[in-house]
């Protein structure tokens, strides 16, 4: 069987391009990287390193192995702190995966309430998208988006809450000549440079891409990221037009508006599946209600946006 820690010096030495440095970095001696380099030889059965002057230099397939272990490790990281987790305890940790807007606007509430009933808790947030979470703690509550009129989802071993069902909004320069109306149709954005936020093709992008397909168009992208934050601030600079998710967008920079977006009309559903653990389905439980009523808050406040103006003064603002 082969030896994970092996594996990880191998990466190392791959990483640092030398055994020296790797030792330096790792804090053990050359020799000991050079044992456990040819043990995992002998364990494998591969060449992993050959002579090149005076030093050596990993083979292909030394590269190609490592490539390949780095799911294997990050699953085994996981592993050993489900262990750790085993060791100190059930509830010391409480595992949530989020989309971004979701992390922002409401995990602070969240890990407050939690905390306030165990404060002893470590509450671990990681994205669900575009990543799969390779490596990190299996989700005790895993928040979710869904088209607003598709099929539910269920995860085996969880039970499934709605939150919300949002709209998505057009965000928009002030002095664009759509900001003058109180609602976007999506068709009147075929011809606009978008921005995008969902370079991954994740759920919410789907969502928007399938509106706009029945809208009868397929959005021109002047620019694609991974950030709707980073998204704004490009609108911001007059390169285009993006449409998000409402709870995105809940503070605004100056000089942008959102507009409801209507023809079609573009919305999620969010839900949250939360772990069915008996030993700790209070906390879980906790967790799950602060969820709803900051998905309920978020629905009663609305959006800081400046007001419409007229199509006059639209054309005429600098």
């Amino acid at each position: 069987m082969l030896n994970p820690r092996r594996l990880e010096i191998l990466r190392a030495v791959l990483a640092a391009g030398s055994i020296n440095q790797a030792a330096r970095n790792l804090s053990y001696s050359p020799a000991t990287i050079s044992q456990h380099m040819t043990a995992l030889a002998r364990e494998t059965g591969l060449v992993l390193f050959e002579k090149q002057g005076r030093g050596i230099v990993a083979t292909d397939d030394a590269r190609h192995l490592a490539d390949q272990a780095q799911p294997l490790l990050a699953d085994f990281g996981r592993l050993e702190r489900v262990v750790a987790d085993l060791r100190a305890g059930h509830g010391q940790h409480l595992a949530v995966a989020c989309f971004a807007s979701a992390a922002e606007q409401w995990m602070p509430a969240v890990v407050r309430a939690v905390r306030e009933l165990q404060p002893n808790l470590t509450v671990e947030i990681s994205l669900n998208e575009p990543v799969d979470g390779r490596g990190r703690r299996l989700p005790d509550l895993d928040v979710r988006t869904e088209p607003a009129g598709g099929t539910e989802v269920h995860l085996e071993g969880y039970q499934r809450h709605e939150l919300t069902v949002e709209g998505f909004v057009a965000v928009l320069p002030a002095t664009h000549p759509l900001a003058a109306g109180p609602e976007v149709s999506l068709h009147d954005l075929a011809d606009e440079p978008w921005i995008d936020y969902d370079i991954y093709d994740s759920p919410i992008g789907q969502i928007v891409l399938t509106a706009c397909s029945a809208a009868g168009f397929v959005p021109r992208y002047a620019a694609r990221l991974d950030d709707h934050r980073a998204t704004l601030r490009l609108v911001a600079a007059g390169i285009g037009v993006t449409v998000l998710p409402r709870l995105a967008v809940t503070d605004l920079h100056d000089g942008l508006v959102v507009r409801p977006v209507t023809g079609p009309a573009v919305a999620r559903r969010i839900v949250v599946h939360a772990r069915q653990d008996r030993r700790r389905a209070a906390l879980i439980g906790h967790a799950v209600a602060q969820l709803r009523a900051s998905a309920c808050e978020t629905a009663a406040t609305p959006t800081r946006q400046a007001p419409a103006l007229s199509p006059r003064a639209a054309r005429s603002r600098p």
